[in-house]
């Protein structure tokens, strides 16, 4: 069977269909055919890494790695790569040019490594660089000439290394003419005191987190072109310092955390006050009145207050400040805020009032209008309550954030006014009841956020007058049950979020008020389950004809078990459907009938019994394209199931009971680019043979394909690599053997037939004595017969009158096997001759022209002289009895052969010569005829011919 399905897969591989690569530690985006991640793979060198991209490469990603070393050229191969991250590795050294042929790269991340210094060399290569990150390394010094080939560096990132020396660094950036981002952050600098200049293009520098002292240790003109500087957190307290710095270019200038007079730094430096942020210098309530002093009267686009210990905000604090659009009064202290009015009647845009204390939004009725407010943050405080019209001050306002709090109450009005509404986040609170008139002003609300609330009733037309609202999320609830007016009223709603609750049971009437308009429904884990294939009701989603995303992933606790016939009836749009970790025990077969413009599938760790798919279940999903069946349990594939599936682009079948892979599976998927058989117990057998000559193509990417070991302890290696000489068959090969044959047996059967019949039945009888003398037991010492006397019938006068007599006759005679005498009747004439042989001591061959033409008698010598030859037994006495030509001889080759083997005796004409030849004759059969005797043989032939009768052997 083996050999069979090997013919019919290189057959099937000869046809077009799907073919497959794949790299060692390395995935292939199937977004960006360009990109590539090789994250957590335990390497250890970047050639395992790398070594099989192909060179049109532009993105690749090694991080979380165990990559000590890039040797020189590590990257040659990969001429256009453009991004390369090399994050939380264990690199420690990287030798010269080890970006070689990197001419493309633009983006270069070495963060989170153990990188100690840098190399004169280490960066060759990269003129076209952009951005270079290398923090959180041991950095401790830098090569003077490192960082030159950098010619076109633009931003540099060395946070959280251990520089020293500022002036070493600074060295360093020489040459970069073009870099604008310099990101010095947490290292150990404790001056500003450079050797070398930095680069004019410089503008904008991270000294945060340092421990600088002062400002003017580089000169005046260390800081003439930064316009963006970082000093934050570092211990800065001398502020003459900044009095020789040259500081009018800069724009934005962060000084929190270190502990300085800002007022008199105001005082004694060129710096203008709209250029500081104020967070983080311990204002204070009073300290924050004489910043708005010196802000002037004309209007500021942002002024941050944060992190300023401000525990209270009266009248007078921001009375005096200018017009502000943006205020920052997060990381503060405060826990009461008065309504807005009260204390900033500007043109205030936005408020940012995070990460404070505040425990609830009092009652604003009788506030007056901020008409410019749009924009109010509250997130990260510890809001208990809101109350009644708590933001009637901003009757325009647009965003609204509450979230990440502890609201426990909202009252019924607490929103009211908020006709222009557009983004309400209320999640992360405490939220356990929603009524209709929370949201009764909402009316241009497009996105209300509720998720992570403890919500578990959702009240009749409570969203009714949310006609334009869009996206809706009340995920993370307590929400059971929804009846067929939950969501009355929301006309315009295309986003659904309920997933993380309680629902047990769903109903077309449920979505039947969204059904016109919804887009993506989201129910995963939740409480739906199935026990019977048999959907009672109307299915639920049949109203919902926009519908293009599901998501019903994570069924708790037990998951969906099985999906009900026509489950899915009605939505005619989806392209999404989430089936993941529900544990499906079955699938009807006409579960995705309606699913005609089903794009991407996941069935994904479903695996409880459910085995392989029923046949058809996919039979309708022409466009799918994404196919996830990770963990399903799934033993074999079938084209009864995947055969319809022509625009499938990636399948995803890790963890699964795969041994095979079905080859006309994979022909049958002509779109097919990207396969995952991770974590499957591929065999190393004949069936897979077809899957080794995929690697030898570029189409589908089969992922990590080189890592996928033999599954049995048997067999050792991989499946790419198995030895597949066992499989092979040679079709031409084996037709040419059988068929070649055949032919010729057909043309030469006629021919042997005609020329040869008598010779293969001469062979025939050698054969049948072979045999027969194979079971003869063999007796040495007695026989029957003294001679078998082979001869013609034209000779048997001679035999009669001459041989018999002279032979029996005489004293001592010799008892002889004749034919017509002693042959048994009844028995074949061949089984008669092979017993004569066999029971006679010698074999008397009495030779003429007629014993020539004979085939018995021809038979008779080959039978003698095989047992002669196979023996080794002076057997064969050869008589003579005419003189025959050596040129007649020659046509007779088995008895010249045995005359130029035997000594022979001819029988003389004269009488006077007849007595010698019955003395030797006897001498013969007695076995006595030695060589001087011989010698005094008389032949009747011409002596130019006795040479070539003559033998080598002798007779007895």
């Amino acid at each position: 069977m083996g050999p069979v399905f090997s013919l019919l897969a290189l057959l099937l591989l000869l046809m077009p269909g799907a073919v497959a690569y794949g790299f060692r530690n390395c995935i292939q985006s199937m977004e960006n055919p360009q990109s590539f991640r090789c994250i957590q793979r335990f390497l250890k060198d970047i050639i395992s890494a790398v070594g099989d991209l192909p060179p049109n490469a532009t993105f690749v990603n090694v991080s979380h790695n165990f990559i000590s070393r890039l040797p020189a050229a590590s990257f040659r191969h990969l001429p256009h790569l453009q991004q390369l991250q090399l994050v939380c590795n264990r690199l420690e050294t990287i030798e010269d040019w080890a970006f070689e042929n990197l001419g493309a790269l633009h983006t270069l991340n070495l963060s989170n490594n153990h990188l100690a210094n840098l190399s004169e060399g280490a960066f060759r290569g990269l003129g076209n660089l952009i951005n270079l990150s290398l923090s959180n390394n041991p950095l401790s010094t830098i090569h003077p000439h490192a960082l030159h080939p950098l010619g076109n560096l633009r931003t540099l990132d060395l946070y959280s290394c251990r520089l020293v020396s500022f002036a070493e660094v600074a060295c360093s950036l020489q040459g970069l003419m073009k870099l604008r981002v310099l990101n010095l952050s947490c290292n150990r600098l404790n001056s500003l005191s450079p050797i070398c200049p930095l680069p004019p293009s410089l503008s904008i520098l991270h000294l945060c987190n340092n421990s600088l002292q002062a400002v003017d240790g580089g000169g005046p003109q260390l800081l003439r072109y930064i316009r963006n500087l970082d000093l934050s957190y570092n211990n800065i307290s001398n502020v003459t310092s900044f009095a020789g710095a040259e500081l009018q270019n800069l724009s934005y200038l962060l000084l929190k955390g270190n502990p300085l007079d800002v007022f008199h730094l105001l005082n004694v430096s060129s710096l203008r006050p709209r250029r500081l942020d104020y967070s983080g210098l311990h204002l204070g309530n009073e300290g924050v009145s004489k910043v708005c002093q010196r802000l002037g009267k004309h209007q500021l686009k942002h002024l941050r207050l944060q992190s300023n210990n401000i525990r209270e905000l009266r009248n007078v604090s921001l009375a005096l400040c200018p017009p502000i659009r943006t205020l920052d009064l997060s990381w503060n202290k405060l826990r009461w805020l008065d309504c807005v009015d009260k204390w900033q009647h500007k043109p205030l845009e936005s408020l940012v009032v995070e990460h404070n204390l505040l425990n609830r939004l009092s009652t604003c009725q009788s506030s007056s209008s901020l008409k410019t407010l749009q924009n109010i943050s509250f997130r990260y405080n510890r809001i208990l309550s809101v109350k009644y019209w708590a933001f009637r001050y901003a009757p325009n306002l647009r965003i609204l954030h509450l979230n990440i709090n502890t609201i426990a109450y909202l009252d019924k009005h607490a929103l009211k006014g908020l006709y222009y509404l557009t983004e309400l986040r209320l999640d992360n609170n405490l939220l356990t009841d929603l009524y209709k008139s929370s949201f009764a002003d909402l009316v241009r609300l497009q996105t209300l956020n509720l998720r992570n609330n403890r919500v578990s009733i959702l009240f009749p037309w409570v969203f009714g007058k949310l006609g334009q609202l869009q996206i809706l999320d009340l995920g993370g609830n307590n929400i059971r049950n929804l009846t067929n007016k939950s969501f009355s009223g929301l006309s315009s709603l295309s986003k659904l979020y309920l997933d993380g609750n309680c629902i047990k049971k769903i109903s077309s009437d449920i979505f039947y008020p969204v059904q016109g308009t919804l887009e993506v429904l989201d129910l995963t884990g939740n409480k739906l389950q199935y026990i019977t294939k048999t959907q009672h009701k109307s299915p639920p989603f049949r109203h919902l004809h926009k519908l293009y995303d599901l998501k019903l992933q994570a069924q708790q606790p037990y998951g969906m078990k099985i999906i009900p016939a026509k489950f899915f009836q009605g939505l005619a749009s989806l392209r999404s459907l989430y089936l993941s970790e529900n544990k499906l025990l079955s699938i009807s077969p006409d579960a995705f009938d309606d699913l005609a413009q089903l794009q991407y599938l996941s069935l994904a760790d479903s695996c409880n019994g459910m085995q392989d798919l029923p046949s058809g279940i996919f039979k309708n999903l022409r466009r799918l394209q994404k196919l996830n069946l990770e963990n399903v349990g799934l033993h074999s594939l079938t084209l009864e199931v995947f055969g319809n599936l022509s625009n499938l682009t990636s399948l995803l079948l890790a963890k699964n009971q795969l041994q095979t892979v079905n080859v006309s599976v994979a022909n049958a998927l002509g779109l097919l680019r990207y396969l995952d058989l991770r974590k499957c117990p591929l065999s190393c057998t004949c069936e897979n043979l077809w899957f080794q000559n995929w690697l030898t193509n570029r189409w589908v990417q089969v992922v990590y394909l080189y890592n996928y070991s033999c599954d049995s302890r048997q067999q050792l290696g991989y499946v790419y690599s198995f030895d597949t000489h066992v499989c092979f068959l040679d079709v031409g090969l084996y037709l040419f053997s059988v068929t070649t044959p055949a032919l010729l047996l057909l043309m030469l059967l006629p021919l042997v037939y005609h020329r040869a019949y008598w010779r293969l039945k001469y062979h025939f009888y050698i054969l049948r004595s072979w045999v027969n003398d194979r079971w003869r037991r063999q007796d040495g010492e007695h026989f029957q017969y003294d001679a078998f006397v082979s001869y013609n019938s034209a000779d048997e006068g001679w035999v009669l009158e001459q041989l018999v007599p002279s032979l029996e006759s005489c004293k001592g005679s010799f008892r002889l096997c004749l034919h017509h005498r002693d042959f048994e009747l009844g028995k074949s004439i061949v089984d008669n001759i092979v017993d004569s042989i066999y029971h006679s001591r010698k074999t008397i061959c009495v030779i003429s022209r007629s014993y020539l033409q004979s085939e018995w008698c021809s038979l008779e010598i080959q039978l003698a002289s095989y047992r002669l030859f196979e023996e080794l037994k002076d057997v064969l006495v050869m008589v003579l009895l005419e003189a025959i030509p050596d040129r007649e001889l020659s046509a007779y080759h088995r008895m010249r052969k045995v005359m130029l083997k035997k000594t022979y005796i001819s029988w003389p004409p004269e009488p006077a010569a007849q007595r010698l030849f019955w003395t030797k004759l006897r001498k013969a059969l007695k076995g006595s005829y030695t060589e001087e005797e011989e010698e005094e043989d008389l032949y009747p032939f011409d002596e130019e011919d006795k040479p070539l009768l003559e033998s080598t052997s002798q007779l007895g």
